[in-house]
């Protein structure tokens, strides 16, 4: 499997492009502020783009897709849930004191049926709790989780539609069952394991002795 990340500021925020080694077919993950590096990467590899998939609709995984669509003329996805999010990406930019493009409408709402790129397919899991729409893209053992999990830490849970019960509630009982030996990448940072975090992760340990504690 061919892999690449790029994070430019202000956000560093993680943007994918993974694609199927023999075809050359591909996706694009989250294109955000990165987004120019993404497309240089996808013309390094000679990829074709048949897919933009988004974790979630929060302004920094989304700056890009303009950019992205007009690319490659990729279907865009993204869960039903996060609509109203994606609908006001010009008033999160104001929140945070950015001028942002409003993106092109959304192709695809992601359903129960696998996504394929050349020889891989794509599960989507809908892991909310950050936001109401948030998924886990998993392609094999690798986990793309958005701002969910992250190394040594979680999601964020302050901003309209975050909760943190639901948010532990789909670390623990969505993401935790995909197995210890799965990689997570995050929407920031750097990877991790699933192992790892469900070990040594200081949110989920407290959370997990709380509950441990009700019962």
């Amino acid at each position: 499997m061919i892999l690449e990340v790029r994070a430019v500021p202000p956000f560093h925020k993680n943007g994918f492009v993974v694609g199927c080694e023999g075809t050359r077919d591909a996706i694009l993950i989250d294109p955000g502020d990165e987004v120019d590096e993404l497309v240089a990467a996808v013309g390094h590899h000679g990829l074709t783009i048949r897919h933009i998939l988004l974790t979630h609709a929060h302004i920094d995984h989304i700056t890009g897709v303009a950019r992205a669509k007009e690319a490659f003329d990729a279907p865009v996805y993204l869960h039903h849930d996060d609509l109203p999010l994606y609908d006001h990406a010009v008033q999160q930019g104001q929140l945070f004191g950015f001028e942002v493009r409003q993106p092109p409408r959304i192709d695809v709402f992601y359903g129960m049926t696998p996504i394929r790129f050349g020889e891989y397919e794509v599960h989507v899991h809908h892991t909310p709790g950050h936001c109401p729409g948030g998924v886990c893209l998993q392609i094999d053992t690798h986990l793309f989780v958005g701002d969910t999990l992250f190394a040594g830490s979680i999601g964020r849970t302050d901003l309209p539609g975050g909760s943190y019960e639901v948010l532990m509630r789909s670390i623990t009982g969505v993401l935790f069952p995909l197995g210890d030996e799965a990689t997570v990448h995050p929407g920031h940072g750097p990877d991790t394991t699933i192992g790892r975090e469900r070990t040594t992760n200081p949110f989920v340990l407290e959370y997990l002795s709380r509950a441990q504690r009700r019962n």
